[in-house]
Parts: structure tokens; sequence; C-alpha cells
């Protein structure tokens, strides 16, 4: 990530790990306990219940607290209806962000196709005061950090059995605000990418999306 070395500290910017990931009525599976010979059945509902899908983001800068944001989008499978984020809702959520933070924002995500539209680099090139948008190399999930956040959810989902897309929404909100007001949890998903704090300001190994 040498094109970020100097980019935030520069501007004083945060750094902005960004990454997408969703939920059906489906749980994710876990261990519970259990009588010998008599693993417990929870009948949810299908692959037709629907998704809701959840663009995360955490944030880091030196002397600050870590941050964690994230914008929900539900899909309940009706016609018309879009699956999941546009270009539109990228561009809110990056504003509501740097809004947030009251600093220029190094905005740090994969190459999804929709993170790569001309709408955001436009959006980008309007606002350098305040953003530069960096993209990581192909199939490198191990190095972002917020992929961290998403464990932490789906652990905490491990056999839940929600009634209904509301009751998901709910619940998906509530444990995402309790990894918000836990700062050593966020910077507890650093470790894994191998990437310390002062090395997201100084060493970033990504290439620009220009």
């Amino acid at each position: 990530m040498a094109a970020g070395k100097s980019t935030a500290h520069d501007l004083g910017a945060h750094i902005c790990f960004a990454d997408e990931s969703g939920q059906s009525l489906i749980p994710p599976k876990g261990r519970t306990w259990a009588p010998r010979g008599a693993r417990p059945v929870m009948r949810v509902a299908g692959r037709r219940g629907g998704r809701v899908n959840i663009a995360g983001a955490v944030c880091f800068k030196p002397g600050h607290r870590p941050r964690m944001f994230f914008k929900l989008h539900v899909h309940r499978s009706r016609k018309g209806e879009p699956k999941t984020f546009t270009w539109g809702d990228y561009r809110d959520f990056i504003r509501m962000v740097h809004l947030q933070l009251g600093t220029p924002v190094v905005w740090v995500w994969d190459n999804l196709s929709t993170h790569l539209q001309q709408e955001l680099f436009d959006f980008e090139a309007e606002h350098k005061d305040w953003l530069v948008i960096f993209h990581l190399p192909p199939y490198a999930p191990e190095i972002n950090p917020q992929e961290g956040v998403w464990s932490l959810l789906k652990r905490a989902l491990a056999d839940f059995a929600a009634a209904d897309l509301t009751h998901l929404t709910r619940v998906i909100k509530r444990k995402l605000k309790k990894i918000q007001y836990r700062p050593h949890l966020i910077t507890g998903c650093l470790p894994p990418t191998g990437l310390g704090l002062q090395g997201l300001i100084e060493t970033p190994d990504i290439t620009h999306s220009t």
C-alpha cells in the first residue's frame, strides 16, 4: 500500500477500510449444547425470504479511537427492487462517514464492479479536497480489517432464527451497534491483517483507483 504512505498523513485523514456482507433468514451455523444424540433442529424461512445487505467501514487514525460505520439495504425479493447497494448508496455512505468523522477520508475497498463505476470516480474528483479512494489488490480480503467485523457479526448470529426480515434487521443493527461502542473489538480486527495502526498510515500497499 505504498501509494497511501503519505496521503493520509498529508491530509490529516482517517483511513477507512470498507466492505460488504449480507445475511438471509438462514442463520450461520454455530455450536450449541444439547443432550447426546439429540441434536436440536430449528426450522427457518427458505431462500425466498429476502436478504439484509450490509456496507461497513472501519476507520483508523493515530491518536483517535477507531470507528466503525454501517449502512443496511433490505431486499425483500419484490419485483423491480434493487438487490443490493447502488453506486449512489455507496456515495451517500462515504459522505456520511466523512461528516461523522469530521476529517478527510482515505477510502480503501475492493474491486467490486459497483465500486468501479465512473460516477464514483467523478464523485472522488469533485471532492478531492477531502476524499481519496484506493482499491485493494484482487482476491485479498485477508488484508481488510472490516472482514473481522463480519466475523464477529456472524458469530453473534450463529443459530439465530429470525421470525422475518424486520426481526433480522433489528437484531443486526443491535449487534453492529454493540461493536461500535467497543473500540477494542474494532482494534482487534487489525492483527489478522498483518497491518499495525502505524502501518496503515505509513506503509500501505494498495493500488490507486485512477
